[in-house]
């Protein structure tokens, strides 16, 4: 019983690696689940580390990664939910299909998970540590509709979750990061290209938020801090609801303001000839 066992979906990538190596260097076993077989195939060598494929938009899938974590364990000390994607996109043009998209990985391919994962979960009265966002707790930043809206989602969920679980002597817990060192914040400038390519009625603002965004990339914080944090939520005999883990102080900045203020702010910084960009 002394072994603490853990579930990480996403586990193979950015923030989730980081965490799957942290907690397995600390003794738990983990199960690093993820869709991309070699990164999977890479960290195979790596001590308390299991490597588990699994597609959480697939609720089969998910059923067949959790028999494989069945057959090994007795049980689980904690599932954590990395697994999402990220879209940069207007509100009015984004495809439905990719605003969809965005919504069945990173909503509902947590809700698969934790459900699968449960029995195991209710065996060692476990914890469920769900992964927001900044985003998360924010108002929805402009061209972020699909990511935000998911991620509030996320906060709703996780807060009923909670509640609900209470009555099991179960955690639900929210880790909230701001910007960390992944391949999703990497993938940034390719974003927005896309974003802009599709854009009729925003590409010069678009463009013009692409830059801005790419000088911020570099500022991102090491995910090996995130992954204490989690370590820490893990562990805690009282653990918080909700960790709000290195936000970006402008970003937080604007949510201290009256609403009008931070709309007209942030009017003023995307400006951009937007009729001549529809031309483009």
């Amino acid at each position: 019983m002394n072994q603490k066992n853990v579930f990480i979906t996403g586990g193979a990538g950015g923030l989730g690696r980081a965490t799957s190596h942290y907690l397995a260097e600390r003794g738990w076993k983990v199960f690093a689940a993820d869709f991309d077989r070699a990164s999977l195939d890479e960290m195979a060598e790596s001590n308390n580390i299991t490597p588990v494929l699994i597609d959480v938009l697939d609720t089969a899938s998910v059923a067949d990664a959790v028999k494989t974590v069945e057959k090994q364990v007795d049980g689980l000390d904690a599932v954590v939910n990395f697994a999402g994607i990220m879209v940069i996109g207007s509100g009015i043009e984004l495809d439905e299909a990719i605003f969809q998209k965005v919504l069945n990985v990173n909503v509902m391919g947590t809700y698969r998970v934790n459900q699968a994962c449960f029995p195991l979960l209710k065996l060692r009265k476990g914890r469920i540590v769900n992964i927001s966002s900044e985003t998360g707790w924010m108002s929805g930043g402009p061209f972020n509709g699909a990511y935000a809206s998911s991620k509030h989602a996320i906060e709703a969920y996780s807060d009923s979750l909670r509640r609900e679980l209470a009555l099991l002597n179960m955690p639900v817990i929210k880790i909230q990061p701001g910007p960390f060192k992944t391949n999703m914040v990497k993938s940034i400038e390719a974003n927005f290209v896309r974003a802009s390519d599709n854009s009729f009625e925003f590409k010069a603002t678009i463009n013009k938020l692409k830059e801005l965004a790419i000088k911020e990339v570099d500022k991102g914080h090491d995910p090996d801090y995130l992954a204490a944090i989690i370590h820490r939520a893990l562990t805690a005999a009282k653990p918080k609801a909700a960790y709000s883990v290195k936000p970006d102080p402008a970003r937080s900045f604007l949510e201290y303001l009256p609403t009008r203020w931070a709309d007209l702010l942030l009017k003023k910084v995307m400006a951009s000839d937007n009729a001549s960009s529809s031309k483009l």
